[in-house]
């Protein structure tokens, strides 16, 4: 724009927006809430796991031989991995919970946020491995394997197996969410700061 003596005067508009705090995120938060209680929950409901039978184990004439034999989670490494994995998810969980009351987000810086989405990460890859571990032995003793010439036992433990097979779908119900949680935390650590600069 012209003045009246020639002069170009520029008129120009230097906008600061201030750097808004973001809020919490209580989506992530209440997500994180749900997978504690569900791995917490896997992991007591199978650590607790056991039953105990009087089987008939053999015959002498008229008399029946009966041995007592117990069932407990412990006898399984598949089952033990199961419990400490879905316990590791669970203290990770809790800590996360921790970390998103406590820390105020706009404290957070990428490394932070790298490191989150990479813990997460790592949580729910041993989630995985730990339900796919129980899965098999799950299988194995409710169908046994007649080409192995594996018997199985849920006939006989009934009570035993039920346990177990909630602890495992609450289990995967908990790692659903951590699924979730990760791609979550991923998308956040991908996203560009909140800085907003007028035109």
């Amino acid at each position: 724009m012209a003045s009246e003596n020639g002069d170009k005067v520029e008129l120009g508009f230097n906008i600061v927006v201030p750097e808004t705090k973001p809020n919490k995120d209580w989506v992530l938060l209440s997500l994180r809430v749900v997978a504690f209680f569900a791995t917490a929950s896997a992991t007591l409901v199978m650590a607790l796991n056991k039953e105990t039978k009087s089987l008939i184990v053999a015959t002498i004439g008229s008399t029946p031989v009966t041995a007592t034999l117990n069932a407990k989670f412990n006898q399984s490494p598949a089952f033990v991995f199961f419990v400490i994995a879905n316990g590791n998810a669970s203290i990770h969980n809790l800590m996360m919970i921790a970390v998103d009351i406590l820390v105020p987000q706009y404290d957070y810086k990428g490394l932070r946020f790298a490191l989150i989405a990479i813990l997460d990460m790592m949580t729910m890859a041993l989630a995985s491995a730990g339900d796919g571990a129980a899965t098999f032995i799950s299988e194995l003793g409710r169908n046994g394997n007649s080409h192995a010439r594996w018997d199985k036992i849920c006939d006989k433990f009934e009570t035993y197996c039920n346990r177990g097979g909630a602890a495992l779908i609450t289990s995967f119900i908990g790692f659903i969410l951590l699924l979730i949680i990760t791609v979550m935390s991923i998308i956040k650590l991908l996203k560009p700061n909140r800085i907003n600069h007028a035109p």
